[in-house]
C-alpha cells in the first residue's frame, strides 16, 4: 500500500503550534492513516461519516471527499453512504453533504460523450439520423455555416465509420477534412489509411472512392468542408471490411 504523508500541518501551523503540527502530520495523517488493520477505502467512508455526523461541512470534508474519491469510492456509494446516515444524524446535515459531494463526483456524472465534447471547440450536434444507413456505428451532425460553402462538424463515436463513398461533379466539387478533435483515419481506394489527428487537413477531389472515421478506441470529429461544384451528387457504397477496418490501430 502506497504511504500517506500529510504536510498541511507544519505548512500552516509549523510556526505557531509545532506540536499540534507534528500530532496532525506525524500521528493522525502518518501512524493513523497509514495503519493497515482497515484498508484505505473504508478508512475514508468512515472518516467521511465522522466529520458529517459532527456537522463539519467546510473545506476539511471536502478535502475527506476528495481523498474518498481518489481511493475507489464511486458516486453511488457516496450518494448511498449519505442517504443512509442521513437517517440517523440528520436530513440537513446529508443536504449539506451532497452540496460538496455533487462538485467532487461532478466529472463522473459526465457521458463520454459530455466529456469529449469538453475537449472540443465545435458542438457534436444531433444524432446524424439522416444518415444513419451510411454509417457503422453512430455519429452526429453540427451545421457549422449553410452558406457560400457548406460546413459541418461530423462527430463519430469510437469505431464509427462511413461507407465507402464518392462525391460526383462535372466540375469542381469534393470535399475537404480538418481533424477537430480525436483521433481517425480516412482512406482512399487502393491505398493505405492516413491516420488523422487535430489539425490535420485531407482533400477529396471529386471522383474519388474513400471513407472516412473514428479509430477503434477513440472519438473522432472534423469539419466537412464541401467544395462548390457543378451537378454535385453522393453516390453511396459499401461498409468497410471489417476485417480491414479490424487492423487499424
Amino acid at each position: 500500500m502506497e504511504k500517506i504523508t500529510q504536510t498541511a500541518g507544519r505548512d500552516q501551523l509549523g510556526g505557531f503550534a509545532p506540536d499540534f503540527a507534528h500530532y496532525n502530520d506525524d500521528v493522525l495523517f502518518g501512524e493513523n492513516w497509514n495503519n493497515q488493520d482497515i484498508d484505505v477505502k473504508t478508512r475514508c467512508m468512515i472518516t467521511v461519516v465522522a466529520l458529517m455526523s459532527s456537522g463539519i461541512t467546510d473545506s476539511s470534508l471536502t478535502y475527506h471527499l476528495e481523498n474518498a474519491k481518489a481511493h475507489g469510492i464511486t458516486r453511488a456509494e457516496i450518494a448511498a453512504i449519505v442517504t443512509h446516515v442521513g437517517f440517523y444524524v440528520g436530513w440537513p446535515k446529508a443536504w449539506a453533504v451532497f452540496r460538496l459531494a455533487k462538485d467532487v463526483w461532478k466529472e463522473a456524472e459526465l457521458t463520454e460523450k459530455d466529456k469529449y465534447q469538453n475537449t472540443i471547440l465545435f458542438p457534436i450536434g444531433a444524432p446524424n439520423d439522416g444518415f444513419a444507413q451510411y454509417f457503422s456505428g453512430q455519429s452526429y451532425l453540427a451545421p457549422v455555416s449553410k452558406e457560400q460553402v457548406g460546413i459541418f462538424n461530423v462527430t463519430f463515436e469510437p469505431g464509427c465509420r462511413n461507407n465507402w463513398h464518392v462525391h460526383h461533379a462535372d466540375k469542381g466539387g469534393g470535399q475537404i477534412l480538418i481533424c477537430v478533435g480525436g483521433r481517425g483515419y480516412y482512406q482512399e481506394w487502393g491505398k493505405e489509411a492516413v491516420e488523422m489527428n487535430p489539425g490535420d487537413c485531407i482533400n477529396i477531389p471529386a471522383g474519388v472512392k474513400h471513407w472516412h472515421g473514428a479509430a477503434p478506441d477513440s472519438w473522432f470529429s472534423h469539419l466537412a468542408i464541401e467544395v462548390p461544384g457543378e451537378n454535385g451528387s453522393n453516390e453511396w457504397l459499401e461498409p468497410v471490411d471489417e476485417k480491414q477496418y479490424g487492423g487499424l490501430k
